[in-house]
């Protein structure tokens, strides 16, 4: 078995209720790869051709889309039980973004033709499957329209939040990726992610040393981030 029993990750692939039988399960364990990719490593490149149904088994992986002069929109930090480049085999034939490991991951790679025929013949299976990709396209939606129309403190806030309680479940944590790309993440500049989180922590709000974070008023992030 390729798989590792974790039931905690596992069941966002191989969901309860009897969504999917023995055999469709064994279909996708035995039709499938497990693939490490260290720090940084290219996972795909948008504008590629589709090629497998991707999850993620472990570590973190940066979904982002690439547009004119260099400059890139990060839609995600995909953790572990997220099935990778769903929208873009299913909605055209290339990938509509790209996809880098920021820190060690291990990636689950499955046939194509083998997901395809079990989704096309298993009801259930495609309706978990669109609920799924449909609650995560709208946490993006949501991401995105608070990037437009949050001021700044509330743009940070977000972020400390999104990375405490998506990413870690830890109000304590290390942020896993630069300066640069945390400001991506929040729709802002480099200097004024670091001037903002400079201010959080001179006002207490946080602790700050280098890339670790504490939490010391979750109550004022949660204000800022719901007042914007």
């Amino acid at each position: 078995m390729i798989l590792k029993d974790n039931f905690d990750i596992y069941d966002k692939l191989f969901p309860k209720d009897d969504i999917l039988t023995g055999k469709e399960i064994n279909q996708l364990k035995s039709k499938g790869k497990t693939i490490l990719f260290k720090k940084k490593d290219v996972i795909f490149r948008q504008d590629t051709l589709t090629s497998h149904v991707m999850f993620l088994e472990s570590g973190l992986v940066k979904l982002f889309r690439s547009g004119k002069n260099d400059r890139s929109i990060i839609l995600k930090i995909a953790t572990p039980g997220f099935l990778i480049g769903l929208v873009s085999i299913f909605g055209n034939n290339t990938f509509q973004y790209s996809a880098t490991a920021i820190e060690d991951s291990k990636v689950y790679f499955i046939d194509f033709n083998t997901f395809y025929s079990i989704i096309e013949n298993n009801g259930k299976y495609s309706v978990y499957l669109l609920k799924e990709v449909c609650k995560d396209s709208l946490n993006i939606f949501n991401r995105m329209t608070s990037q437009y129309q949050k001021q700044l403190p509330g743009k940070i806030a977000d972020i400390i939040l999104y990375f405490a309680e998506n990413i870690y479940n830890s109000y304590a944590f290390e942020f896993p990726i630069t300066r640069n790309e945390l400001a991506e993440l929040a729709g802002t500049t480099k200097e004024s992610f670091i001037r903002t989180l400079t201010e959080f922590k001179n006002d207490k709000i946080i602790d700050l040393d280098g890339r670790f974070v504490k939490i010391r008023s979750l109550e004022i992030i949660k204000t800022l981030s719901r007042i914007g």
